[in-house]
């Protein structure tokens, strides 16, 4: 959890002046769901976006098995 902190501040956060809570809700949010949840790449899905892993992931579980 703390490296996803240090990510989201380096890549999004520092781009913006947060005045508080509030104020920082919003960039936050669009961070994590359009981008970080689906476009960004993460080393656990083997350094592709999630969106990709998922549908390499369905193409390989719909082949014929051996």
């Amino acid at each position: 959890m703390e490296s996803f902190h240090s990510l989201i501040k380096r890549e999004w956060l520092n781009r913006f002046n947060i005045i508080n809570y509030k104020h920082a809700y919003r960039p936050v949010f669009e961070y994590i769901k359009p981008f970080y949840n689906t476009v960004r790449l993460h080393s656990h899905c083997d350094h592709m976006s999630p969106n990709d892993f998922e549908k390499m992931y369905e193409r390989v579980c719909s082949l014929p098995a051996a």
